[in-house]
């Protein structure tokens, strides 16, 4: 049996799973959660961190003729490689991800995140490479594969025995059956400023890239505050974060060319790519800004009533803890909010509450990852522990802060309660506050004043010199345009520079190296 009509089975067996019942199924573990919560098998002594890093692969100028011929072209991951390199699949056959190991919050525990990315990501690229391939730490890409088009790449499918499949998406059943519910031939729309791109499936999803950082709370109960704490940083930390400026040139409307793109396009538009895709096919809105949560049962309840997309078969048992409530935790995969709450563990031991950070994109380089992840960390430390007034801010306000942050960064207007109760709007206000609280928190967290400095010296340097990687991209843009190039070299080339500077600081270098660098090439 073919690769594809193993994945064309799982798929109509998905889509034969009787979706009131899973429904049923999912409410009726939902009370198991709340039980266990009550008993106390998802506190902790300690808080503690986790991340998610996702990455995509391009052609690095080696060995292989596809390679040499690509000038940082998209490529496809081996599967045989992903293996070898320890990574994770991701909706795309470019995609590769990688999560880290629980780590206490402290200053140990983060110097252990950032070594293991950094040990794990050398020996991936050092996979990579022999096959004439790099991974790149960044929120879009912008270069189709080697004598493909970007269009053509994200909607190739075929049809399998009346089955959709996407001929470029990784063989996982949840994601193709999306392209088959309904009795229409509904699609998916990207829509983005500037751009509009349907597809049959949610392919064009693989167009981003993130990092997720995971705060697991000492005490599950308290999990509700740390959640309305975690909607009112997440305006600020994505404009810092903001890294997605442009989308493959081809892919534009008629009538945006570069002018209109600079003028007119959004700083992250891999929130608008995730909102659009994935929105497409359900009644209200799943991946959103999501609303204030006033106690831990109420969270419980939301990610079982979540509306349904796809009620997959019921999860064969195994000796996990979680096993008990195995269909929760399957709804929970697909309960896409920007700040989301997670209940999960494979024992009772380590059964956690944790709060997944998911605005930002992937960043220039691992030390300017691990620093949103000490931010994120940091603050929820520090601000319920101090009482900040910032919880006081309106849910709406903190909304606007999002989405003003997706479309202009670090140049957003962003509203903020300061620790002494006065409204700012000021960005070295707004900043100073914010990376002053994330650093107290590191501090009683165990982090040496330095260390915790340290942390987050990266983001401290963004807010000085008014400088993200989508301003980065987006003054590159701006000197190749001035310099006579069309809109479309100037993206390649800028994207390729992106991934010159990259190889010379993933690992060990910083993004604020890039500032003196040099003119666009």
């Amino acid at each position: 049996m073919s690769t594809e009509s193993a994945l064309a089975d799982g798929v109509r067996e998905a889509l034969a799973v009787d979706p009131d019942e899973f429904a049923a199924r999912a409410e009726e573990e939902a009370e198991i959660v709340k039980q266990e919560l009550r008993d106390g098998s998802f506190d902790n002594h300690q808080s503690i961190v986790g991340f998610e890093y996702e990455f995509y692969a391009v052609a690095d100028g080696r060995w292989s003729e596809e390679s040499r011929a690509g000038e940082y072209a998209l490529m496809r991951v081996p599967r045989r490689l992903l293996e070898l390199m320890g990574f994770e699949k991701e909706l795309g056959l470019h995609n590769a991800e990688m999560s880290t190991s629980p780590q206490p919050l402290s200053d140990h525990g983060l110097r252990a995140q950032l070594a293991e990315v950094r040990a794990r990501l050398e020996a991936a690229e050092n996979t990579a490479g022999v096959e004439g391939m790099r991974l790149v730490s960044d929120g879009i890409w912008t270069i189709p594969p080697t004598g493909e088009t970007a269009r053509g790449y994200l909607t190739d499918c075929v049809d399998v025995d009346g089955v959709t499949v996407a001929v470029n998406m990784s063989d996982s059943v949840r994601y193709h059956a999306m392209a088959n519910t309904g009795d229409d031939e509904q699609g998916t729309v990207v829509e983005a400023p500037g751009v509009s791109l349907a597809a049959d499936t949610v392919m064009p999803e693989s167009l981003i890239t993130s990092i997720q950082p995971h705060y697991q709370v000492a005490h599950a109960e308290t999990l509700p505050r740390h959640f309305r704490y975690g909607l009112r940083i997440a305006g600020p930390l994505l404009a810092l974060g903001v890294n997605s400026p442009f989308f493959p040139p081809e892919l534009y409307d008629d009538g945006w060319d570069g002018e209109r793109v600079l003028s007119e396009g959004a700083a992250e538009n891999r929130i608008h790519v995730f909102e659009s895709v994935l929105n497409e096919r359900t009644d209200e809105d799943k991946v959103r800004f999501p609303r204030d949560v006033h106690d831990v049962e109420t969270a419980v309840d939301r990610i079982a009533g979540d509306e349904t997309l796809i009620p997959m078969p019921e999860p064969e048992g195994t000796d996990r803890f979680d096993d008990a409530f195995a269909t929760f935790r399957t709804k929970h995969g697909s309960y896409w909010r920007w700040v989301r709450p997670v209940f999960e563990g494979a024992s009772r031991s380590s059964a956690n509450a944790r709060i997944e950070f998911r605005p930002i994109a992937a960043q220039p380089t691992v030390r300017d990852s691990i620093a949103f992840q000490a931010a994120f960390a940091g603050l929820m430390e520090a601000l319920p522990q101090r009482d900040h007034p910032v919880i006081g801010l309106d849910w709406e306000t903190a909304r606007e802060n999002f989405y003003a942050a997706v479309a202009d960064g670090l140049d957003a207007d962003i509203e903020w309660i300061g620790h002494d109760g006065e409204p700012t709007t000021d960005t070295d206000a707004v900043y100073g506050d914010l990376l002053d609280h994330a650093e107290a928190g590191l501090r009683t967290a165990g982090c040496p004043e330095e260390e915790a400095a340290s942390w987050l010296a990266p983001l401290r340097w963004r807010v000085a010199n008014r400088t993200t990687p989508a301003s980065w991209k987006r003054d590159r843009v701006r000197a190749r345009l001035d310099a006579g190039d069309d809109f479309e070299t100037a993206v390649h080339d800028t994207q390729r520079e992106y991934i010159d500077r990259q190889s010379e600081t993933l690992v060990e270098g910083g993004f604020s190296a890039w500032k003196d660098s040099g003119e666009a090439e």
